[in-house]
């Protein structure tokens, strides 16, 4: 099998649902009770973010994320409001699971990620989000940080490296992962799936190490520290392992 058609088959075989009526999104219903019940008056908002709304998901990865946002008066560290959400998500029988950013719950068959984060002021959509990673806070833009992506024109090459990342076990930030496939396809042409997912894995095996990768809603939120040069380095060999593989079924199935 040539190798477009196979990776084009993983990707028609990992599609997902993004339709205002897809089941996935009823799932966001199902937890507002508890998000109203836990924020009370000073919830702002609730909505699909992540890699469902950037158009990078896959359906063997986390099903839907929910950018919580809370009104910038919001009482209390960025740290509680984070706690307290993951106490809520067991206090009404879930199994949540602390991530750097996020709080996983399985709802039914759906794995969502819930981001809270609070307004930083009454008049834009910039947000405060508590990092577990170093116990501190990130200033970000969620709906820039989803434009972005969304309208990269890399989002099918984007899925694939995901695929790969999880199937291989590696600790590749989602937003890094993102960013760094679009930069090391900047300027070139449509190509083909094949040709430039083979073209992202040669920049992080000569960049990965040494590229500083900031967040375009924030340029102070340099996104390539949040993972340790070993981790970097498990990256690099990884992406060593793929570019020397006989076929693609060795690298992604």
């Amino acid at each position: 099998m040539a190798a477009d058609d196979y990776l084009k088959g993983i990707l028609l075989r990992e599609s997902v649902d993004t339709r205002a009526e897809s089941p996935v999104r009823a799932v966001q219903g199902q937890l507002m009770p508890a998000l109203n019940h836990w924020a009370g008056e000073y919830l702002r908002s609730v909505s699909p973010s992540g890699s469902f709304a950037k158009g990078t998901a896959n359906k063997s990865g986390t099903d839907i994320d929910l950018f919580i946002s809370l009104h910038s008066h919001t009482p209390g560290t960025l740290n509680n409001i984070y706690d307290t959400l993951a106490q809520k998500m067991t206090a009404i029988g879930l199994a949540p699971r602390k991530q750097n950013v996020s709080i996983s719950v399985r709802v039914g068959n759906v794995d969502v990620d819930l981001v809270p984060a609070r307004r930083q002021d009454n008049v834009g959509e910039d947000h405060s989000l508590y990092k577990r990673r170093g116990d501190t806070w990130m200033k970000t833009n969620v709906a820039t940080r989803v434009a972005l992506v969304r309208n990269g024109g890399r989002t099918a090459e984007t899925r694939i490296l995901k695929l790969w990342r999880n199937q291989k076990g590696l600790d590749f930030l989602s937003f890094y992962l993102e960013l760094t496939t679009i930069e090391a396809l900047r300027g070139k042409g449509p190509g083909t799936l094949s040709a430039n997912v083979w073209t992202v894995f040669s920049y992080l095996r000569d960049n990965i190490l040494s590229a500083r990768v900031v967040d375009p809603a924030n340029t102070n939120n340099v996104i390539s520290d949040d993972l340790a040069v070993d981790e970097k380095r498990a990256i690099k060999r990884a992406v060593e392992a793929a570019l020397a593989a006989k076929d693609w079924g060795e690298i992604v199935r």
